[in-house]
């Protein structure tokens, strides 16, 4: 299959961009590398380097004729998205309009959609949060996501368009990007190796579902050939406050900082753990990197690429 990896160069989607082309399929990757990095971007690959939002992006869909379209490339920050609601807005939701459009005029079979099962569901009425629970999200940036995926349904009845949504935990990993707001994991292994005082935001004791980024690969390889038009919880079910990590990256990296606290971060959830029982009930696909053993594999990643 000839397959679209939007943000492409950006720390989820290159793996996946990766997995795709080690399973024989002609990828492309989009990415205007606001956040990615051209050194993610697998050689085998395509890349163009463009806006979602740009007019051009329909030359690309008419030339390429692509298959599927695996969408991750958005305005991710939480914090940015309560500061600048029309940015989050114009990145999210009209840049995907954007290629929802072309892929309609241009025959694309199916549409995945990286979606947030933290932010979409808000401060949660029951733990884990099933594909079921109510969606009353508190940040811009959940809002976003849901507008998408209620316009992926639209699609779907109008046009026959097949999609699949991947509400994703908090995704660490290898790649991830350290100096944004995001990506908790990144940002205090990143300071701790450079021998910098992390700050934690609040008490710490907000709650993450942490899944580590090779089985968020695994749940896209599996779901890429789904036929069902559905949505997807990816998580383990596990809730970790943010002073656990903390001190698990300092006892991992061999550091000695004691707990140093901020303000509370705006718009931030206190509790957020999500159930991936329905996707294990029809893929078979659970989690199976434990969170100790993958922050061990993103430290050295992290000791090297610093380096």
């Amino acid at each position: 299959m000839k397959v679209l990896v939007t943000g492409g160069a950006g720390f989820i989607a290159s793996h996946i961009a990766d997995a795709f082309l080690e399973a024989g399929h002609d990828v492309v990757i989009l990415d205007d590398l606001s956040t990615g990095f051209e050194k993610n971007i697998n050689p085998k690959a395509k890349f163009v380097k463009l806006d979602i939002r740009d007019k051009e992006v329909e030359n690309l869909f008419r030339d390429e004729k692509f298959d599927v379209i695996n969408h991750h490339a958005a305005q991710m920050d939480v914090r940015r998205s309560v500061a600048d609601p029309a940015f989050d807005a114009g990145t999210n939701i009209i840049g995907t309009i954007n290629l929802l459009q072309n892929s309609i005029k241009y025959g694309v079979k199916k549409f995945m959609f990286a979606s947030t099962g933290g932010a979409v569901y808000g401060e949660q009425e029951y733990f884990p949060a099933d594909e079921n629970h109510p969606t009353n999200p508190v940040s811009p940036y959940g809002i976003s996501k849901l507008s998408v995926e209620k316009y992926l349904f639209f699609y779907y009845n109008e046009y026959n368009l097949n999609y699949t949504i991947l509400r994703y935990a908090n995704i660490y990993g290898p790649r991830q990007n350290p100096f944004g707001e995001a990506g908790v994991v990144a940002i205090f292994t990143s300071k701790m190796l450079k021998g910098e005082q992390p700050v934690i935001n609040g008490t710490g004791k907000q709650t993450r579902d942490y899944v580590f980024v090779k089985d968020v690969v695994n749940a896209n390889l599996i779901t890429l050939d789904d036929t069902a038009s559905d949505i997807y919880n990816v998580g383990t079910s596990k809730e970790t406050d943010v002073n656990y990590l903390f001190n698990t990256l300092n006892e991992i990296i061999g550091k000695n900082y004691e707990e140093k606290h901020g303000p509370a971060a705006p718009g931030e959830q206190m509790r957020s753990v999500i159930t991936s029982e329905k996707m294990f009930n029809k893929f078979n696909w659970k989690p199976s990197t434990e969170l100790k053993e993958g922050l061990k594999e993103t430290v050295e990643f992290f000791r090297t690429d610093l380096k």
